[in-house]
């Protein structure tokens, strides 16, 4: 036993909740955003703006033509699988040989295939870094064992991985549609707290497949959580904060939450307030693609997706039956009122509450330097 732990020391295999769970998915939604994500935001912005080098096929693949943004969201699986390498500070040869390894899993788990490659990712980049530099030909050992590993795993688990994600997704859809109230504050609760935890919510989004009103109740959730705590610790950290909080993340507060636990009351009461006003009154929905679910304010990646599900749906949002709409004056109005203003009303006036009570004092949200 000894020597094994010897031998997982010397390899940098760590086995532990933090290092899967929390720097692989948080690098698995990274590599995401740089794939996915980007190709469909240059992809509608092409459409709608009609530039032109961005609309052009630049390649053909199967006789299926891709522009620049296709390209990049038709690279996910890869770009997933090397961001995860790189997560568990893989040696070079495994993190080149984990492109192949990703691009098959993601096909092959098709609906479910982020959750398939996180899975798959961390066994073939382990197994990689096992054998690498233990023998004299290392060049050709390390790829092959992490390509054959991982496709084999990819082979065998990726197809029931991607199914019960897929379906885990659906069911949380087609619950929000039947039960808009109640699935509204579940879902931007539990959304907007993930986005706030040390985890990667968006890659969850991403994961389940989140469209639709249940998608819509995500980005609620997240935006009550980011706005809300710029704005309402905007005393203590002045313009840096709410700009750092507000558009970037605010798990930037979780040294803060740690401390004093009730600070968090105030966001998560008003993500379970927005939560059932996007779904039930608004009836906002999150048809791009699904990763924008979890992104909330950040880079305004939230806005983004509701604006191209909007224009230009995304595929597993129209296999859930989404269609293009043209937004009227009432669907902007919804964005904007969930998006910023009633986070940025709702969380200040709720914190004000808990400091009467004596739950929040001063201090308490100033962010560690």
């Amino acid at each position: 036993m000894e020597q094994v732990k010897a031998f997982m020391k010397r390899k940098n295999i760590v086995i532990s909740a933090k290092r899967y769970g929390i720097d692989a998915l948080g690098a698995m939604a990274q590599g995401l955003f740089c794939s996915l994500l980007i190709g469909t935001i240059l992809n509608t912005l092409g459409s709608q703006f009609h530039i032109g080098f961005l609309t052009a096929q630049v390649i053909t693949i199967n006789e299926v033509g891709y522009t620049i943004g296709g390209m990049a969201s038709f690279m996910s699986g890869a770009a997933m699988a090397v961001a995860i390498g790189y997560a568990l500070q893989s040696p070079p040869m495994v993190l080149f040989s984990l492109a192949t390894v990703g691009y098959a899993c993601n096909a092959l788990g098709k609906a479910g295939g982020p959750l398939a490659v996180l899975f798959v990712a961390i066994i073939a980049a382990e197994c990689g870094k096992a054998v690498s530099k233990e023998t004299k030909v290392d060049i050709l050992v390390t790829p092959i064992v992490t390509t054959l590993i991982g496709i084999g795993a990819a082979w065998v688990i990726a197809p029931p991985i991607g199914s019960v994600a897929s379906a885990f997704g659906q069911l949380i859809m087609r619950a929000t549609d039947l039960q808009p109230f109640w699935m509204g504050i579940l879902v931007s609760v539990l959304v907007g707290v993930a986005l706030t935890l040390p985890i990667s919510s968006a890659a969850i989004c991403s994961v389940l497949g989140l469209t639709g009103l249940a998608g819509g109740a995500a980005v609620a959730g997240c935006c009550a959580q980011m706005v809300g705590f710029a704005v309402m610790s905007f005393r203590e950290n002045g313009w840096g904060g709410l700009v750092s909080q507000g558009i970037g993340t605010s798990m930037l507060q979780m040294p803060n939450i740690v401390r004093n636990p009730r600070i968090w009351i105030a966001p998560t009461l008003a993500s379970a307030i927005t939560g059932p006003i996007a779904t039930c009154l608004f009836r906002l929905e999150m048809n791009g693609a699904a990763i924008n679910s979890g992104m909330g304010t950040c880079g305004f990646c939230g806005q983004l997706g509701v604006w191209t599900g909007w224009l230009n749906p995304s595929e597993t949002a129209l296999a859930n039956g989404a269609a293009a709409i043209t937004p009227s004056a009432f669907d902007w109005l919804g964005l904007a009122l969930i998006s910023f203003v009633l986070p940025a009303i709702l969380a200040p006036l709720i914190n004000q509450f808990c400091r009467k009570l004596g739950w929040v004092k001063d201090g308490d949200l100033t962010l560690p330097n």
